[in-house]
């Protein structure tokens, strides 16, 4: 063998001083590596982006959002300033049926407990109208149209003194006639009705009062609330008078969602049986003239406000609510300036100008 060739296979021995091959990269090393890569590119990026110039559209997109954001906490600091000073509401009492939809059985159950509880707030309710027959009633009632009862009772003395029967005030003179109602208001239109009525019973009724329903609604100015209040106090026919007062309990009681009287008394009718009629219509009545008024309903001083689902429209604060009673319930002469022998409170007092007892006539048929 040559020595050129001992010469190759000594380079080719492992052991021999030529070039080997190279060591592959651990993954840790690797890892590092990218690391150092991707914070490099960050840092360039933002030295890029600090060095670019701020244009004027992202200075105004800057300036917004920095208002945008005044204004919110502003705002959030300002309706906190209002929760704080704004008085807790009042909670309402709980539904009779444990928070869930009142059923129609519940509710039933519950108007005709508030009837009784009623009862036995207003065991002296009446008809707040002095009168002593039909006749008296029918008139009187005419004439509460837009007024209050008190005005009417001020205003019938003078009336039934010089006018005492149909006969009479038909034929009576109608400029006298308008004098004599002229605080009751409208006195031309009532004076009208009122002497059209009266003509009306003296010729087709004999002179007296007809008991039903269909002959009282004909009559001049009688409508079936007028027909109802006649026939219920003066000849002891149930009915339903749906007044002002009535038709706004009856919708604050939930027992009826309607607005029209007629609708009104036929759902009433299907809730009370036909003997509470009368009864229930005073007692609503007296309540809502006394207690749960139209504007300011004194809630606060209303027996009946754990069955009520309108609690808290009016006035809760109790000292502030028994201020806004009315009538015998807040120490102040009723209506009436012959009541009832039961009723607890004052008579009402005569028209201004008319000496007390004047013109006084017996208390009204009950």
């Amino acid at each position: 063998m040559s020595k050129r060739s001992k010469g190759a296979n000594r380079t080719d021995s492992p052991r021999g001083n030529g070039p080997s091959k190279a060591t592959p990269a651990t993954p840790t090393a690797a890892k590092a590596g990218a690391a150092k890569k991707s914070a490099s590119t960050q840092a360039t990026a933002k030295r890029a982006a600090a060095k670019k110039p701020v244009t004027k559209a992202d200075a105004a997109k800057k300036a917004t959002a920095k208002k945008s954001a005044a204004k919110s906490t502003a705002a959030k600091k300002s309706a906190a300033k209002t929760a704080a000073k704004k008085p807790a509401a009042v909670a309402a009492p709980p539904k009779p049926s444990g928070g869930k939809p009142e059923s129609r059985l519940g509710m039933v159950r519950r108007a005709r407990r508030i009837n009784r509880e009623l009862a036995e707030v207003y065991p002296y309710a009446h008809p707040e109208l002095d009168f002593r027959n039909p006749f008296e009633l029918l008139v009187a009632t005419v004439l509460s149209a837009q007024t209050t009862d008190l005005r009417v009772n001020q205003t019938t003395p003078a009336l039934f003194a010089r006018y005492p029967t149909p006969e009479d005030l038909a034929a009576a003179v109608p400029e006298e006639v308008e004098e004599l109602i002229r605080p009751t208001g409208f006195f031309r239109a009532k004076t009208k009705s009122i002497m059209g009525l009266a003509a009306a019973l003296r010729d087709e009724h004999g002179g007296e009062v007809p008991g039903r329903l269909e002959d009282l609604v004909k009559l001049p100015g009688v409508g079936r609330k007028t027909a109802f209040v006649v026939l219920g106090n003066a000849f002891g026919v149930p009915g339903i008078t749906v007044d002002t007062h009535f038709m706004r309990l009856a919708r604050r009681f939930r027992w009826t969602e309607s607005d029209d009287p007629v609708k009104i008394e036929a759902e009433i009718a299907e809730i009370f049986p036909k003997s509470d009629w009368t009864m229930l219509s005073h007692r609503v009545i007296f309540h809502g003239r006394r207690i749960c008024h139209a504007r300011k309903p004194a809630c606060g001083a209303c027996p009946i406000t754990h069955l009520c689902p309108a609690y808290g429209e009016g006035e809760t604060d109790p000292e502030k609510a028994r201020k806004l009673l009315k009538y015998e319930k807040g120490g102040f002469p009723g209506q009436r300036l012959n009541p009832p022998a039961d009723y607890p409170g004052r008579p009402a007092p005569p028209a201004p100008g008319v000496a007390p007892g004047a013109v006084q006539r017996p208390s009204g048929v009950e």
